[in-house]
């Protein structure tokens, strides 16, 4: 994974919501979809068997120059379909 620095927002939601890094990095790397946004973000979701079969929406500020994860989270409006 390339170098990514999370918001203290991102950080907070890695630590209150439970998502192991690992998960996080796996979305980034190996997403099973990418959503780039008007505001410069991009989307990266990946199914995460180990919880639920649910996805992981990972938010990524592109446009600074370090990439900072701004949040994440189980995206409860895919569900189990992508």
């Amino acid at each position: 994974m390339a170098k990514y620095e999370y918001t203290k927002h991102a950080y907070d939601m890695f630590m209150v919501r439970n998502i192991n890094e690992m998960w996080v990095n796996d979305a980034i790397d190996n997403p099973e979809r990418i959503e780039a946004k008007e505001d410069g973000t991009v989307h990266y979701i990946k199914r995460v068997i180990e919880f639920g079969g649910r996805y992981l929406r990972v938010v990524v500020n592109q446009d600074s120059d370090t990439k900072k994860i701004v949040t994440l989270f189980f995206d409860r409006k895919l569900g189990g379909k992508l």
